[in-house]
């Protein structure tokens, strides 16, 4: 018999898939954080990204310390497609993968190729990262669609992002729970424009300060001659240039530790 995805992953490693309503709405940023916060604890973790993106497997590797594989359900033959799930089935213990684009989209009204379907394959249940600024309570709809509009993806649980205070987590929590109580509410992320992520447009710029990054953090290197004092303004502090210390060699060249998106990656 053809061996298929879905005989692979009954092998079987285990695995989360992250996805959202629309793209934008956070996987990304939490996906790393959870691959950085179960490398740091110890365990044994793997990334997949669900698609044909190649960005967000590169921030997927910053933050794992490890390569990140492509999983594509429509535009993989079946056995490539097995073939990796069974490389991360016998490399890690656990496997993050990031969804594409919405929950259910495709390339069909059906949802063919979508982070559902392949969830639905792979036997994987799915935490919703809902986005719910300039919502409270219509979040509940939002939620509840996801979570019936097609019965064979399993939503475990649901994480809140861009969350506005307390009283619009409480808001968004309880209308959630009267609707869905079967969803487990994981977690909640507050606003913080800290956290963002290079868009296309600004990859040249941040390859840039990558490199002037890495040739500051040549071990031996001596440090670059210090400017004269500006006369207009004599008592401006001038920045130390970073020390090897503050460097990241496993971030890659268009992530720079001093990025505002890396920061808390690169203390970690």
């Amino acid at each position: 018999m053809a061996r298929t995805a879905e005989t692979a992953a009954r092998g079987r490693a285990r695995g989360l898939v992250i996805a959202a309503p629309a793209s934008g709405s956070g996987k990304t940023v939490i996906a790393m954080a959870l691959l950085r916060h179960l490398r740091n604890a110890g365990h044994n973790v793997a990334s997949a990204k669900i698609g044909p993106d190649y960005i967000d497997p590169a921030f997927h590797a910053a933050a794992s310390g490890r390569d990140c594989v492509n999983l594509d359900g429509w535009a993989m033959r079946e056995a490539t497609l097995a073939r990796l799930v069974d490389g991360l089935r016998e490399s890690a213990d656990l496997v993050i993968a990031e969804g594409v684009m919405g929950l259910f989209d495709g390339i069909d009204a059906a949802g063919t190729g979508s982070t559902a379907e392949l969830a639905e394959r792979l036997g994987w249940p799915v935490v919703l990262v809902l986005d719910v600024r300039g919502q409270a309570a219509s979040a509940a709809a939002v939620l509840a669609g996801c979570a019936r509009h097609r019965p064979g993806t399993r939503l475990a649980g649901v994480i809140f992002n861009r969350i506005g205070g307390t009283s619009h987590r409480l808001v968004v929590s309880e209308a959630c729970r009267a609707s869905t109580p079967e969803i487990a509410e994981l977690g909640f992320l507050g606003r913080d424009p800290r956290l963002h992520l290079a868009e296309e447009a600004e990859l040249s710029d941040l390859r840039r300060a990558g490199a002037a990054t890495r040739r500051s953090c040549r071990v031996g290197a001596r440090p670059a001659p210090k400017s004269p004092p500006s006369r207009r303004w004599p008592t401006r502090a001038r920045r130390n240039p970073p020390t090897p210390s503050t460097c990241r060699a496993d971030i890659p060249s268009f992530m720079p530790a001093s990025s505002p998106a890396m920061r808390g990656f690169a203390r970690a």
